[in-house]
Order: structure tokens, then sequence, then C-alpha cells
């Protein structure tokens, strides 16, 4: 039995094998063969599958974006990092909206650093005068609420802090969101990214930086739409709410709003 999709001939097309939630991976993806094999219109070109995304007939326009994908191709190093290459299409999208907003770029949850360095490479952030802040506890710490990450341990915040140490305006912090924050962040932001799978802790962040965010600056919320943190779904779109936003579910499982 297979255990990948078959990638029809033509782009653009992407085929990622993660998917999250799924007991029976062989089973599920023999499904998916058995689909691509009714040759729906248009079938050699748009398919994309991976993230618990299944979609064809699109255009994937990130995927002919050269400089993006060259940076995928540096740092996307796992096969989850590269499923997950829709999700940090939008990062990208947000950020280079960033460029035109006054502020910092900020990202609360940032694990290995690869979405910042895919973001940061796809932007020549180096040339950028402007502060990448990228926090993380980078450990578990007994009783946390957070994700158990594979990675997360007492190394990890030093291989994240050498990843960008070509980079001397990125600063890689380490500490608890909110509290981590004080004395430790910039005043104005032009790109807001929260990724902590942890309902008080993004609140925390949303209580100390949206105010910070510049006009028509994009907030992005990892993980808003998945099951598995409607909690956390339900804390931030009642947050914003309360605010005069609303917040967009996006097919990428991320939340959007443009303030």
């Amino acid at each position: 039995m297979k255990e990948r999709v078959d990638i029809p001939p033509g782009a653009p097309s992407f085929f990622g094998q993660v998917f999250f939630g799924i007991e029976d991976h062989p089973t599920f993806v023999k499904a998916l063969n058995t689909a691509f094999a009714a040759r729906y219109v248009n079938w050699r070109r748009g398919t994309f599958t991976g993230d618990n995304l299944i979609t064809f007939g699109k255009n994937l326009s990130f995927l002919t974006d050269a400089r993006f994908m060259a940076a995928v191709e540096k740092s996307a190093e796992t096969p989850i990092e590269r499923s997950i290459i829709w999700r940090t299409a939008v990062l990208h999208w947000a950020a280079r909206n960033g460029l035109r907003r006054e502020g910092d770029f900020v990202e609360c949850g940032c694990y290995r650093g690869t979405s910042a360095r895919i973001v940061a490479d796809a932007l020549d952030f180096g040339k950028v005068d402007r502060t990448y802040w990228l926090y993380d506890l980078f450990e578990f710490p007994a009783g946390s609420r957070h994700t158990h990450m594979p990675e997360l341990g007492p190394g990890l915040f030093e291989t994240t802090r050498q990843r960008f140490a070509d980079l001397p305006n990125v600063r890689v912090i380490r500490g608890a969101v909110p509290a981590v924050l004080e004395g430790q962040s910039p005043e104005r932001i032009a790109f807001l990214h929260v990724d902590m799978n942890n309902a008080p802790a993004e609140i925390g962040a949303l209580e100390t930086l949206f105010d910070r965010v510049s006009p028509g600056g994009v907030i992005v919320l990892d993980d808003y739409g998945y099951h598995g943190y409607v909690a956390q779904r339900d804390a931030e779109r009642a947050w914003f709410a309360a605010r005069g936003y609303d917040v967009i579910e996006l097919p990428t499982s991320q939340g959007l709003v443009i303030k």
C-alpha cells in the first residue's frame, strides 16, 4: 500500500504528507489517491494537500514567488515545516504589508524560528531598518498549558538564537508572555504573529501589544481555526469583538485581523 499521495504532473502544485488527527494514515492517503484518480477538471494544476488542507483547481500563487520559495527551501527542514507552507505564505504576506506600516515585527511563540527565518529571508530583512522580536519559553515547564512541542528543551533557545546570528536586527528573547514583554518589546508594531497554543498567554499578548499595532497592521493568530484550540478561538473572538473587530478564519487555520 502506498504511504504517500501521487503528485499529478503540472504546476503549480504542492503535496505535503502531514495531516493532524489522522489515526490510519495509509488508509487516508489511499483514499486521496482514489480521489485524484477521478481526474477532476484541471486536476493537473492547483493541487494542494497537507496541514489538514485538501484543495485543487487553485492558483497557489505563492508557489511562483521565487524569493519566498527559495527561503522555504533553505529553512523548512521537517515535514511539518514544509507542509505548513500555506500558513507561512500568509505570514509572508502579512509581514510584507508591515513594511508599509510604522513599527517592528513581533512573533510570540517562535519555537525553532523557522517561519520567522523564512519571512526574514524572503524580505531580505537584514537590510530593513526594523527589528524582528521573537519570544518563546523554549522549554516545557511542569504544569505548562502550552502544547508540548518535540524540540522544547534546554538547548532550543541557543539553537534558535544562533539561527539568526547573521541578522543583528532579529532579537530572540526567552520568557513567558506577557510578563517577558515588559521592557523588552517595541513601542510600535507593524506586524504581529501570535502562536503560543495557550489562550491566557495569547490574550495577555494582545492586551499588551494590540494598542501598539499601527493602523493597517496585520495580526495573525495561528491555530485559530483548529478545533483542538476552540477555547483559544472563543477567547480571541470575544476579545476582538469587545473592541469592534471581527476575526476572519482562513482555511489555513489562522485567524486574521487588520487593525
